[in-house]
């Protein structure tokens, strides 16, 4: 918990702009302190175990960290995995990576799977694991051109940002559409109405 009035009462773990906005219009009050864990899938490791581990690496790290510092506020990581093929689909490394995953993804379901780690102030951790399905148009050869042009895919598993420029692309999402940016909303205030960072929905419980 804070330790005067005027601190964040959450530190994020992650250096997501869309993380940091979809808890913005939460009204959720935190401070970010980006980790350095690794990001790279181990051999044999399966799209989930792997949006897990890193999610639970990210809010470990930086909750050492802030342990060592006597700041004892929840901690929240999280990661965010694209998978077709029952395969992790990473950020694309250069524009021919990028659009060979948009081709691999075009007139089909994939889903994307984002983990979130949350540690307390007593170090004990809340975990979730939220799946969506979006399936893509069938995209043409000049569409994925005319879209990489805009430069939307740096940086993003599977190469798109269904909140920007990629959404016309999209013809269904079933399930948890925070989801798909990047934290699963409902689930994750959720937790952290558990820890005091956000009102309980239902003040009964208080």
């Amino acid at each position: 918990m804070p330790r005067d009035s005027g601190e964040p009462t959450l530190i994020l773990a992650s250096a997501s702009a869309r993380r940091r906005d979809l808890l913005h219009s939460a009204g959720v009050s935190f401070e970010v302190q980006p980790s350095e864990a690794d990001e790279q899938q181990r051999p044999g490791e399966a799209p989930a175990d792997y949006a897990r581990r890193v999610a639970a690496d990210k809010a470990r790290e930086i909750a050492r960290q802030r342990r060592r510092r006597g700041d004892r506020r929840p901690v929240l990581g999280a990661d965010t995995v694209v998978v077709i093929d029952r395969k992790a689909i990473g950020k694309p490394a250069d524009r021919g990576d990028a659009a060979a995953m948009l081709r691999r993804l075009s007139g089909r379901t994939h889903q994307v799977l984002t983990a979130f780690c949350l540690i307390d102030s007593r170090g004990e951790e809340r975990r979730d694991l939220v799946s969506t399905d979006v399936t893509f148009k069938q995209l043409e050869p000049a569409e994925i051109e005319r879209y990489l042009d805009r430069a939307q895919w740096q940086d993003k598993a599977g190469a798109y940002a269904v909140q920007e420029h990629a959404a016309y692309m999209v013809r269904e999402v079933r399930g948890s559409y925070s989801n798909v940016v990047g934290l699963p909303l409902c689930e994750t205030l959720e937790s952290l109405a558990t820890v005091g960072v956000v009102p309980h929905p239902d003040h009964r419980r208080r």
